[in-house]
């Protein structure tokens, strides 16, 4: 019995002494605790934080690189097959007296036809012209083969700021084109509208709704430059042909002073991300844009400045045209 007393009150002691060990923190020991996992946690949270806005500002600047080469290296092609570009004259004053005098800004849009452009004030033409459009294995050869071709086209860039909510808040640059049709060797004539006594290919190949052949011989108009000035759209047919948006987050900060040409004169609207320097005489062009990286991370208070020049890529290139223009 004492055996049994003795052992039970072993076990007893034992059990006491481990339930004394185990007790929990006390209120001070854990306002220790979270303030000292506050002093090191905050620390590691602000850089952590930092890292992912540094690495989403360089994101922006990476895109906004990227689509500004892109976008200037597209107008380059699209320049290169040009036979005649406009200047500023031609896209400030109106064409509309007879002869014409130095304008086709009416004759395109948005004053023509707002075909993705709302007004003129939103929405203003930069680079303008006439280039020869490859077509590629169209026409049937007396070989059975098909050949390439070419038809007319004229082109336009337009720098557009408005309130659309499609795009960014910044500017955008957008694209107007309209093409001839491709006139076949023979056929049965009046397949398309504009032209009743041409024959084209098919009716997929007619001319543009707008479009009309420029003539070089017109009465009144002395020189190549005033003969491109008086080119009028059709005015059976509107317009239908929509512009595309080229590139989105263009600089929309408002010209301060106006841009300088080494060569031609400076053809520009109202804001720094898009304007050009045309050569007439020569068929040259030089490009120059700035698009807005800061657009992409906010929506105000994105204005160029120099403090914050690094948003805001540019990009600019020289073109010189190599199409010709035939007069017959």
């Amino acid at each position: 019995m004492k055996n049994v007393l003795r052992y039970l009150l072993s076990i007893q002691l034992k059990h006491s002494k481990f339930v004394q060990q185990v007790h929990g923190f006390t209120l001070i020991e854990l306002l220790v605790a979270l303030l000292l996992a506050f002093l090191v946690i905050t620390p590691l949270l602000g850089f952590m934080v930092n890292i992912l806005s540094t690495d989403q500002k360089e994101q922006a600047k990476a895109n906004s690189e990227q689509e500004i080469q892109t976008a200037v290296d597209y107008i380059a092609n699209d320049l290169q097959q040009a036979v005649y570009i406009y200047d500023r004259t031609a896209l400030t004053t109106n064409s509309n007296t007879t002869p014409a005098s130095s304008g086709i800004q009416d004759q395109i849009p948005p004053v023509k036809s707002a075909t993705g452009c709302s007004s003129t004030a939103t929405c203003k033409p930069i680079l303008v012209f006439w280039k020869r459009k490859f077509i590629s294995g169209l026409i049937t050869t007396p070989s059975s083969t098909k050949d390439d071709t070419f038809v007319y086209s004229l082109v336009a860039y337009y720098l557009i700021k408005d309130s659309n909510t499609t795009w960014s808040n910044a500017a955008r640059i957008a694209r107007f084109e309209i093409s001839d049709g491709v006139l076949a060797s023979s056929g049965t004539n009046g397949n398309c509208t504009d032209y009743p006594n041409d024959t084209y290919i098919d009716t997929s190949h007619c001319p543009n709704p707008g479009f009309q052949r420029f003539n070089l011989n017109l009465p009144g108009a002395a020189g190549l430059t005033q003969q491109m000035n008086s080119w009028k759209a059709t005015t059976s047919t509107a317009y239908t042909q929509q512009s595309s948006v080229l590139i989105d987050f263009i600089d929309q900060t408002s010209i301060a002073s106006t841009p300088t040409c080494s060569t031609g004169t400076p053809s520009y609207g109202s804001y720094m991300g898009f304007y050009t320097c045309v050569d007439v005489a020569n068929t040259t062009a030089q490009v120059f844009l700035r698009g807005n990286a800061l657009a992409r991370l906010q929506t105000s208070n994105f204005d160029y400045s120099s403090t914050n020049q690094t948003y805001f890529p540019t990009a600019s290139i020289r073109v010189q045209g190599h199409g010709y223009l035939y007069s017959k």
